[in-house]
């Protein structure tokens, strides 16, 4: 921010670092994990219902290719995203759905150049935020912000790379490296947070349970944190037929959950351009809090604490 280059240490302060683990890369490793231990695999099946979740055998029923079949459960975890089917067998009645819209959105890209830095560069500029992530040795994953009811097709190659020039400038010698756009899009930006996490015998994980604005890169650790505490609970009440676990799923999840929010919408906050009252307060606010954040070693650990992950809760 203005200009200026700012690091936050997190070896130094917290002593713990990040994993970039790409999404694609996360799959691969699932599914050799599972055909390593002879699991059982379905691709090209699309689940249509989950049903009986309140009895001692709920069901989920499928299309394998043309045909109709159901699998008969002794518990369904609901790891199918937000627009899964999973939340919709809860009743609505039992469901409270906490949910919170930003006024702007994201315009994400995959290009095939090397990446310009060796860290994330989160940058607040006075036209916006942009970040610079990483996804591999030969492919830069980067974000602009945008207007909420933006178009792809209003953000050419040739806008996309001239904003991100001018939202990551420095005052030093580093340098944006350009490259072939291969994929871009449009993230609009979101909380949402459904209570309770578990109804009868379908427990939600992931996305399907709560999403946050990806300014604090945590959907992956949080849908990582739920199955952590779902399969302990499973393997408990399965092996010893203690329910501990399980009748305590939603709020060990949620207290996770709730500060996770919190950090991503400060997160987000902190660094974006809002709608302004036209005297330029909301701006001048943001500055302070970026200049105090990387300035104050206290403020500075907070923010690598939570960055780097919570820890576990462990019972």
């Amino acid at each position: 921010f203005g200009h200026e280059r700012r690091r936050i240490a997190f070896g130094e302060l917290v002593g713990r670092s990040i994993w970039v683990y790409g999404q694609q890369e996360v799959v691969k490793d699932l599914i050799a994990a599972r055909i390593a231990v002879g699991g059982a695999l379905l691709f090209d099946a699309e689940v249509t219902e989950i049903a009986d979740i309140q009895t001692d055998q709920p069901v989920v029923h499928y299309m394998e290719g043309s045909e109709a079949r159901t699998l008969e459960c002794d518990f369904v975890a609901g790891c199918d995203g937000f627009y899964g089917v999973s939340r919709q067998a809860i009743p609505i009645s039992a469901l409270h759905e906490y949910v919170h819209d930003y006024p702007f959105a994201w315009v994400g890209i995959l290009a095939a150049v090397p990446p310009s830095t060796d860290e994330l560069i989160y940058a607040s500029h006075d036209r916006g935020f942009a970040l610079h992530s990483l996804r591999s040795p030969e492919v830069s994953r980067l974000y602009l912000q945008c207007d909420l009811h933006d178009d792809i097709a209003q953000w050419p190659d040739s806008r996309i790379w001239e904003e991100l020039h001018v939202r990551l400038e420095t005052v030093d010698s580093w340098t944006l490296h350009e490259g072939p756009i291969i994929e871009k899009s449009i993230l609009p930006m979101r909380s949402y947070v459904a209570e309770p996490m578990r109804h009868g015998r379908l427990f939600l994980a992931g996305d399907s349970a709560h999403i946050v604005p990806p300014t604090g890169a945590k959907g992956l650790n949080l849908a990582v944190a739920d199955v952590r505490v779902l399969a302990r609970a499973l393997a408990q009440i399965i092996k010893s037929g203690n329910a501990a676990g399980i009748n305590s799923y939603t709020d060990t999840c949620l207290r996770r959950a709730w500060k996770v929010m919190h950090f991503s919408w400060w997160m987000t906050s902190m660094l974006h351009r809002f709608p302004d009252t036209g005297d330029g307060t909301q701006r001048q606010l943001q500055l302070a809090q970026l200049d105090y954040v990387t300035s104050s070693h206290a403020a500075a650990s907070s923010l690598a604490e939570q960055y780097t992950g919570l820890p576990f809760e462990e019972h």
